[in-house]
């Protein structure tokens, strides 16, 4: 039989015979790899272990902790899901089953009405099909064949789905005749690999996310190799519902929702000094960075829209209206307005960079079905910046702007920070040359910074590629907010030009840099990041002055004076309770510092202070306090 070499880790080296099953192969030669292995990379290309291999091959072994092992684990457990609900329920047609971020869901459609009580029941069947360890099974039929096999299962949303593949090859799952699933794959070995799981809710949605398709019943649902980081996510999870910013932001009376604009935020007073601090915040930080604000309106001629290419492409998601008998759109997003500013005056290259920002309000036409509080809103505003720069100064200015995005990141406590870099996509404008270029300067930007990132090949934008970046809140979710893009589409479709050094005119660059991307969404971010307990400079309560009885009270007022004086919000409980009652609620709302007067306080000219989280401080001088206070807020402390 013939002999061949497989490398495994780059470091392992095997000789074996050909045509082996890469999971005989590991657990043999390697069996502490294998037993963490979940798929692995043959050369360079994902593989599941039921793989075979005829000849000499790189393998690079996939582990739950790389992100493709997590999906390839998420969407094998979702299988099992399907396996369980089609084996418990019978008359079941199959949507689709992915991977998700934290975990994976599969859509249904069935007579049976589906609610969390069934959950359980599920649940035990699919631990029964991970106990009995089922191997998946991969079957690639000509397209005919996979039809009719589709058509003889009764599965019609399989089939629309090979249709509009248009392969002449369609590749199958299947779990020992359990039930077979159209997926490319791939798959953990088998089901036994699968070991904890948990399903988590039922919900509506429609198929293909069009809200004329049917509606199919959703079950989420997650899974982990190990008890332990099982336990971890639930509790994660738990904390999370704790913290989401629908339920604290009405007990902490910041923001609502109106029957009368859903889908449209009512700020309260609350709420308003938190956002004005983000705000406020973000203004004197750029301009810091050199940044000039602009302000564009917010209805415009259809005629704009059609040379954006909004028009064409975004329609769908905006709102329209008539002016003097003409269409006008009120706009989803800032960069037109901008570039129009930039064509109102004839610029050099001395001029450049010229940076533009915008906290500018824009309005997208959401469904209603996806409306998330302040995560999927149609009214938002949007912290735009576009950097007008020659090519030459590209990329100087994408490592200012990585600069920028993690100072602010920073200043809000996320310090654990991702990046991606997306290129070209299959569809795009632009010469190679262009691309080329773009992308060298985003690496290259990149590189100069020793950070690193992640290559989503593929999946930049039409007009030119891009940096994501991914913030880690306090309970661990990773949130995508900030983005830098570099355009080449924009600026000749609006024939921008400066005058070069050599005398001619040429096109600028334009980047497009956004960090807190919706600030609506950020704030909720925050709201969950910080449990609702917002540090001191956002504060919209900084102190609570708690006189104990009414002779306290004038001292009390002499002491607010001070601070407020200062430009300390703070406020004055005077009612007639108990201090521990008026402490404890001061402590649900999470007001950073409350002090209490009482007596001494009066005779010592002092404050008997507590902090959040950190209980009685004891008494302190005013003026101490005062400082101390200011102090905190300067430096923008996060506790």
């Amino acid at each position: 039989m013939k002999k061949i070499k497989v490398t495994v880790n780059k470091n392992n080296e095997i000789a074996t015979d050909s045509n082996i099953v890469i999971h005989d192969l590991l657990r043999t030669e390697l069996p502490k790899v294998h037993k963490k292995a979940v798929a692995v990379k043959i050369n360079g290309k994902l593989a599941g272990l039921y793989e075979r291999l005829s000849e000499d091959t790189d393998l690079e072994i996939v582990t739950f902790d790389d992100p493709e092992g997590r999906e390839v684990f998420w969407h094998s457990a979702s299988h099992i899901m399907a396996a369980a609900v089609k084996e418990l329920y019978g008359d079941v047609q199959l949507g689709i089953g992915p991977a998700i971020s934290n975990g994976f869901y599969y859509d249904f459609s069935m007579p049976d009405k589906l609610s969390n009580d069934d959950l359980p029941r599920i649940e035990e069947k699919m631990r029964e099909i991970i106990e009995r360890d089922i191997p998946f099974t991969k079957t690639v039929l000509p397209r005919e064949e996979a039809e009719a096999l589709f058509t003889n299962l009764h599965e019609s949303f399989k089939l629309e789905l090979i249709r509009d593949l248009g392969d002449e090859t369609i590749s199958t799952f299947s779990n020992d005749g359990l039930f077979t699933d159209l997926c490319r794959g791939p798959h953990v070995f088998s089901t036994g690999v699968v070991q904890h799981i948990t399903l988590l809710s039922v919900a509506g949605a429609y198929w293909h996310g069009n809200e004329n398709n049917p509606v199919m019943q959703r079950i989420y649902g997650t899974a982990y190799p190990d008890a332990k980081q099982l336990k971890q996510y639930l509790h994660a999870l738990e904390e999370a519902k704790k913290r989401d910013h629908r339920k604290l932001g009405k007990e902490l009376d910041l923001f609502s929702f109106q029957q009368e604009g859903p889908g449209f935020p009512f700020w309260h007073p609350d709420g308003m000094v938190i956002y004005n601090g983000i705000m406020d915040y973000m203004r004197t930080t750029l301009i810091r960075h050199g940044y000039g604000e602009v302000k564009t309106p917010m209805i415009l001629n259809e005629r704009l829209w059609h040379r954006s290419g909004h028009w064409d492409n975004y329609k769908e998601n905006m709102y329209f209206t008539s002016i003097d008998e003409q269409t006008y759109a009120v706009k989803p997003m800032n960069c037109p307005g901008s570039l129009l500013i930039y064509k109102n005056s004839l610029h050099s290259y001395r001029d450049l960079p010229l940076k533009l920002s915008e906290m500018g309000g824009v309005h997208r036409h959401e469904k209603s079905g996806v409306l998330h509080g302040l995560f999927r809103v149609r009214y938002f505003t949007q912290d735009d910046a576009h950097v007008f720069c020659t090519p030459d100064q590209m990329e100087d200015e994408i490592v200012k702007l990585i600069d920028l995005v993690s100072e602010v990141y920073a200043t809000f406590g996320f310090t654990s920070i991702s990046l991606e870099m997306s290129t070209r996509p299959a569809k795009s404008i632009g010469s190679d040359d262009m691309w080329e270029r773009a992308e060298n300067a985003l690496a290259n930007a990149l590189n100069r910074k020793g950070v690193s990132f992640q290559v989503n090949a593929g999946d930049g934008a039409f007009y030119g590629p891009k940096i994501d970046f991914h913030i880690e809140d306090s309970v661990g979710r990773s949130w995508q907010c900030g983005t830098i893009q570099v355009d080449f589409s924009m600026p000749e479709r609006f024939e921008l030009e400066y005058v070069g050094a050599d005398g001619e005119r040429h096109v600028p660059v334009m980047i497009h840099r956004a960090i807190l991307g919706s600030v609506e969404r950020f704030f909720g971010i925050l709201v969950e990041h910080y449990g609702g307990a917002f540090p001191i400079w956002l504060a919209p309560v900084q102190c609570l002055l708690m006189p104990i009885t009414d002779r306290h009270h004038e001292y009390a007022l002499n002491v607010m004076q001070q601070l407020t004086g200062s430009g300390i919000r703070c406020r004055l409980d005077d009612r007639n309770e108990k201090v521990g009652f008026k402490i404890r609620e001061a402590e649900k709302k999470k007001i950073p510092f409350v002090c209490v007067i009482g007596d001494e306080e009066v005779e010592g000219g002092t404050v008997s202070v507590r902090r959040r989280k950190q209980g009685n401080l004891g008494s302190m001088e005013t003026a101490a306090f005062l400082d101390w206070i200011l102090e905190l807020i300067v430096r923008r402390d996060n506790n």
